[in-house]
């Protein structure tokens, strides 16, 4: 069949549009990066209007790239940012603030006032997640009981309270669809994993009422037509919509229990399929990984709120590197004796810690450490937090991991991927196409729509790393890894 998917990755630092031709291959792709809004508190922020502004132009900007004939657009499917919370009116569209992003703790005091309330258990039980600021209720709770006038304006059901991906569907359909999908929801902290439904109990102790919230939808559900602002000649369906990691996790190919991906953005999830029912642990979340052809599929997932953002750190406020690339290069001339450890807890560690208070230290240093070593150090704490997940998900699902599935821009750092392959005594396995949270929601929207068979998957292997280390010396490293962790918990276990 002749014609185009296109999908569109909303993420932290910016929006991608990826296009695909009909044998499920990269055409090209076209990123608008948008403003971050980080203030001293830490708290993090999106223009949502931006947001919008910079899908249509991503959007333009790709068909203008590729000079591709945009009537042969087909269909959309959208991946997006999860967790990060959006509030605007309903009639007018208007935010009625900033997005709050993913990274932002400012929900921390009404989760601890809930946890004093003795709901922390029960919030886990409906939902599948820990008690944290760290998803959607907290955060849109904040806007609800902190900007003036907000919280009339939901009780009146006057208001819209959903994240990126509806956001984007509400603009893209000119105001007239107001859906989620259901990885998404269950990552808000009001849905209940077990009916599949907003949990009235649970939104209920957040405050925040249900008529606000957005229509849960089958990931390769219907979610109107758009033009692109008018932009295209015919409005095309949107027939996909998930969470970035989810999508990564279908774009990986990850559809069998067992299977593990982690995707190296701004932060990092690590997520397993474990099949058609919830597990749930203390250390990690479960999760939907997506509703697709009338069967849902759960995960085990890990998040960790700094691992790109780490290098962005080194580049921005310490000034050690002038780009990404130049870490594997520093890393590998760093003296390996060296035992500096950087935790990044710059807004607290979530999985498998859950410690909203902690706060990033570097710690082991010695007079002879300098800037090579400090970037290395940066680079692998990344691994080092992944190895912290996957090993708590070995013990909630009683599966021995022997081979994780990686993506994302910081995958093309061989020191980094190597490490992360000796750090847990697994096969790593980066892929040709970087971009797998905007493929797979290609693909599960051209499957939708009828254009791709359920083959079309087409991501071929570009790397494989396998352990080096001797095992002597990983088992050394992590403990001195866990020491400088167990440095920043403010929370400290019993």
């Amino acid at each position: 069949m002749e014609g185009y998917i296109l999908g569109i990755d909303q993420s932290t630092q910016g929006t991608k549009a990826l296009l695909f031709d009909a044998a499920g291959g990269l055409v090209g792709r076209a990123d608008v990066p948008h403003k971050q809004w980080v203030d001293e508190k830490g708290w993090v922020e999106h223009d949502l209007a931006e947001i919008y502004q910079n899908t249509v132009a991503a959007v333009k900007n790709l068909v203008a790239q590729t000079g591709i004939d945009r009537s042969l657009i087909r269909a959309v499917g959208i991946s997006n940012q999860r967790e990060t919370a959006a509030v605007w009116e309903k009639e007018s569209g208007k935010p009625v603030g900033r997005a709050i992003v993913w990274q932002c703790a400012r929900g921390a005091g009404i989760c601890e006032r809930i946890a004093a309330a003795g709901h922390e258990d029960l919030v886990k039980e409906h939902t599948g997640l820990n008690l944290s600021p760290y998803f959607s209720a907290a955060k849109i709770a904040w806007v609800l009981q902190n900007v003036p006038g907000a919280g009339e304006k939901a009780s009146a059901g006057e208001l819209c309270c959903g994240t990126i991906d509806s956001w984007l569907v509400y603009c893209l359909t000119g105001k007239k669809v107001f859906r989620t999908d259901y990885s998404n929801a269950s990552r808000t902290q009001m849905m209940n994993l077990h009916n599949l439904a907003w949990d009235q109990e649970v939104c209920d102790i957040f405050g925040i009422p249900i008529k606000c919230l957005a229509e849960i939808t089958p990931s390769d559900g219907e979610y109107g037509l758009t033009d692109f602002a008018g932009f295209l000649d015919q409005p095309i369906p949107i027939r996909a919509v998930m969470g970035d990691s989810h999508s990564a996790l279908f774009g990986q190919g990850c559809h069998w229990p067992g299977m593990l991906k982690a995707t190296y953005g701004t932060g990092s999830s690590v997520m397993m399929n474990i099949g058609g029912k919830p597990l749930l642990s203390e250390e990690v979340v479960s999760s939907v990984g997506w509703f697709a052809d009338g069967k849902v599929q759960y995960v085990l997932e890990g998040n960790i709120n700094y691992t790109g953002a780490v290098i962005t750190w080194l580049k921005e406020e310490l000034g050690l590197i002038s780009s990404p690339e130049e870490t594997e290069m520093l890393a590998g001339k760093a003296n390996p004796e060296d035992k500096t450890y950087l935790v990044p807890a710059f807004s607290g560690l979530s999985a498998p810690y859950w410690d909203s208070n902690a706060r990033a230290m570097i710690s082991g240093m010695s007079r002879t450490t300098g800037k090579a070593e400090i970037v290395k150090a940066a680079l692998e704490s990344i691994a080092y937090q992944i190895a912290d997940v996957v090993q708590a998900m070995e013990a909630v699902s009683g599966i021995k991991i022997a081979e994780l599935r990686v993506d994302g821009g910081p995958t093309r750092n061989t020191y980094l991927m190597q490490f992360q392959s000796d750090i847990l005594n697994g096969v790593v396995r980066v892929p040709e196409v970087e971009e797998l949270s905007g493929m797979g929601v290609a693909y599960m929207a051209g499957i939708a729509s009828g254009f791709y068979e359920r083959g079309v998957l087409n991501n071929t292997e570009k790397a494989m790393f396998v352990p080096q280390m001797d095992k002597e010396q990983v088992k050394e490293l992590l403990a001195g890894w866990q020491k400088a962790v167990a440095q920043v918990l403010f929370d400290k276990p019993a």
